[in-house]
């Protein structure tokens, strides 16, 4: 087992050990998702998005155990957490031993980034949800179009499961085929969130620590906290927007109902996130109260992430 994969505490449980449950098909969902990726590689010049965040991890793993010639690019905005860069340290040393997905990291215009800090704070994006989109405009829009520029298509870890807004999502989108020349493939479509641990767990593929702290969805620090019991999976994703706005544009689907996350025992607490530098230079003055009420008592383990949670935000 790799570092990414220890216990946050002696008593708050990993993200394996909650969600780790295969569904009872999995091993025919598994099978349809490399017959997925083998297609996509078919189409012409394919990349893969991986944003760090658990579905990619397992994204990347299928491509190397297959040798699929599958590139890989991250999108490094320069608000990622520490755990997300360490991680991403980790997946390019690990890159290197598979010269048929190479991985290319695509960062902000950093004049673009400093310009737009400089005009309109370090706290931009709590303001208004132009400003929250102007601001992933620059530190994702831009790099994901250069990232994409001369492909045929793309291949990302959305899940029908992670939000209403992405319940209808296809295993191949046309959607830009017309318009942009670009399929993209959702791999995973089918996967719940048990699929992807078990997989993880039965592969031992490194993942964000911050799962272990309750962020089932990571992006920039400034934008992202842990969720809480009964929460959705976005939940933790700009907590200060209504629910029907909550996407920076890499994917945007038609609103709807939002699913909640899938709880293993009683319930979960919050984690501090640990903001890398370089970002937006938010902290507890600026950003949104990150607490919600539990509906239900929590663990112990649970309550006492909470807590130090609560401290570094005090």
């Amino acid at each position: 087992m790799n570092t990414f994969t220890t216990l946050p505490s002696a008593e708050t449980p990993t993200a394996i050990e909650l969600y780790a449950k295969a569904s009872p098909n999995f091993d025919a969902k598994l099978q349809e998702t490399v017959a997925t990726l083998r297609k996509a590689t078919a189409t012409g010049p394919v990349t893969q998005a991986n944003s760090l965040g658990a579905e990619d991890m397992v994204i990347t793993h299928l491509i190397n155990t297959h040798a699929l010639p599958i590139e890989i690019f991250v999108l490094d905005t320069g608000a990622l957490h520490a755990e997300t860069l360490a991680l991403l340290d980790l997946l390019k040393a690990q890159q290197a031993a598979h010269p048929h997905a190479p991985i290319t990291v695509y960062q902000p215009v950093h004049e673009q980034v400093v310009l737009f800090v400089q005009r309109e704070g370090a706290d931009a994006m709590y303001r208004s949800i132009e400003l929250r989109k102007a601001c992933c405009g620059i530190r994702k829009m831009e790099p994901l179009a250069r990232a994409l520029a001369g492909k045929a298509a793309w291949v990302t870890g959305l899940r029908r499961e992670q939000s209403g807004a992405r319940a209808d999502v296809p295993l191949v989108d046309r959607s830009e085929q017309e318009s942009k020349g670009l399929l993209k493939y959702n791999p995973l479509a089918d996967w719940t969130w048990g699929d992807i641990w078990h997989y993880i767990a039965s592969r031992q593929v490194a993942y964000n620590p911050l799962h272990d702290r309750f962020y089932p969805s990571i992006g920039c620090a400034a934008c992202t906290r842990a969720v809480t019991l009964g929460e959705d999976f976005r939940a933790g994703r700009w907590w200060w927007e209504d629910e029907q706005a909550k996407e920076c544009g890499l994917h945007v689907k038609s609103p709807a109902t939002s699913s909640p996350l899938p709880l293993a025992g009683e319930g979960q607490g919050e984690g501090a996130p640990s903001p890398a530098g370089g970002g937006l230079g938010w902290g507890p003055d600026s950003a949104p109260s990150q607490t919600a009420p539990h509906p239900h008592p929590l663990p112990k383990g649970a309550r006492e992430s909470e807590s130090r949670a609560q401290g570094a935000e005090a």
